[in-house]
């Protein structure tokens, strides 16, 4: 009967265990230059909704984006990496909440340019943007969107 006991603590150890682990979103590196101030908004963004965030200040952010294959008609003001993914630009932390739970086959998400309303770029008139999914073979779609 102890030995049962003890099985059945342990699986409810583990099972905690993954409960908690699938609740955090985990670690973003985030790529950015030091002077840029929304970067700094959108980082705050990700935390309030739970997730770690490294920021690294670089003097050419296109360098990381290159090397992580985002594409120049997606580019954006910085560019980060979470958990095999990449992530440009003021993508909202639900959707990359999304991305890690769905795990699709993508190389990341864009937020192409710096629209007003997405986050880290909130101010008055905000637009409706574009959240676009992009392959390593160079095909994008639209992954969400966004209405002010």
């Amino acid at each position: 009967m102890r030995n049962l006991s003890t099985a059945c603590g342990l699986v409810l150890v583990a099972i905690l265990l993954v409960s908690c682990r699938s609740a955090d979103p985990g670690t973003i590196t985030v790529y950015k230059t030091s002077t840029c101030g929304c970067c700094g908004k959108w980082i705050e963004h990700l935390k309030a909704s739970g997730f770690a965030v490294e920021a690294i200040d670089v003097e050419n952010v296109g360098q990381i984006k290159r090397r992580h294959g985002v594409p120049a008609e997606l580019s954006a003001c910085h560019t980060a990496l979470v958990d095999g993914y990449v992530i440009e630009g003021h993508v909202p932390a639900g959707d990359v909440k999304r991305l890690l739970e769905e795990r699709p086959e993508i190389a990341g998400l864009a937020v192409p340019e710096m629209p007003i309303g997405s986050p880290g770029m909130e101010g008055p008139n905000p637009e409706p943007y574009e959240v676009i999914a992009f392959t390593r073979q160079g095909s994008s779609y639209t992954y969400a969107s966004h209405a002010p």
